[in-house]
């Protein structure tokens, strides 16, 4: 939709793109000459924007689409803008108002079919502000939910199988903040709080890459605890799952060292994750 969308068609547009050019306000007049929005058609407002966005000026063409709304409302070139100016706002990276956009077009036009894309624009517009582990995960879980949305309500979209690729992201970042923090609790030897992150990893984020260190740090802990039967648990746990990587090693070497092997032990919430994921018995 968008690809297509943001094409320009300058054929035959070429003059109203100079006569518009020199749009410096966006009080819906032509600075330089006088010359009120409301004198150009719909289309003709539409052709400037799509030039403004294809030469590298969002912010003015996310304006004059939000303008062909004002000017022009429930016509066809008013729903054609709402979708272009929430694209035009997230590539100004003004997220806020992207969203604000698609969300419009998802109120307004739920059945047409850019409602999709639109919905995927409002989740990107979460999704893209994640960055660095270190930084709150609000909108992590936001993103979580909105791509969720273009999962389940357009899943035959174009747009589902990228959504859920960032899904698996997402969920992935959520993982890797909670090793962050059991790390340092565990390096300050806070061994509960640790295992308490570590925990969290592996019962709620188990399909993700964190894991095996996970299970690695719980064997540290509950080592460090002197707790064995729940070390050994974890051990055996990723000696099921994931005996082929670097964590078991380090596992296996830690409880050899304090002659322990990786079995199921006692009866702490490790043994029924190793009941679920080495038995299959959940109840």
């Amino acid at each position: 939709m968008a690809v297509r969308s943001v094409t320009v068609r300058l054929v035959g547009a070429l003059a109203v793109v100079a006569v518009l050019t020199a749009c410096g306000d966006r009080k819906g007049v032509n600075a330089s000459r006088g010359v009120p929005l409301e004198n150009f058609t719909a289309e003709q407002i539409y052709k400037r924007a799509e030039y403004d966005l294809e030469n590298g000026d969002p912010d003015d063409a996310a304006q004059l689409f939000g303008e062909i709304e004002r000017l022009y409302p429930y016509s066809e070139w008013a729903k054609r803008a709402l979708i272009m100016q929430a694209f035009s706002y997230h590539q100004d990276h003004d997220f806020e108002n992207s969203r604000a956009s698609a969300q419009r077009y998802i109120d307004f036009y739920p059945a047409d079919e850019d409602a999709a894309y639109a919905q995927y624009l409002l989740a990107l517009s979460y999704y893209d502000q994640i960055d660095e582990v270190g930084r709150d995960q609000g909108l992590t879980y936001q993103a979580l939910q909105s791509l969720r949305d273009v999962i389940e309500i357009y899943p035959d979209s174009e747009y589902a199988r990228s959504a859920i690729l960032k899904f698996d992201l997402a969920f992935d970042h959520l993982a890797a903040k909670e090793m962050e923090i059991g790390r340092y609790y565990l390096r300050r030897e806070h061994y509960t709080a640790a295992i308490n992150r570590f925990r969290v990893v592996v019962q709620e984020f188990q399909t993700t890459s964190h894991t095996p260190e996970a299970l690695h740090r719980l064997v540290e802990a509950y080592l460090s605890l002197g707790l064995e039967d729940e070390a050994q648990t974890a051990g055996a746990i990723l000696a099921y799952n994931f005996q082929a990587t670097s964590w078991y090693l380090a596992t296996y070497q830690l409880l050899v060292e304090r002659g322990l092997t990786a079995q199921a032990k006692g009866d702490s919430w490790l043994r029924q994750v190793h009941r679920q994921m080495v038995k299959g018995q959940w109840l």
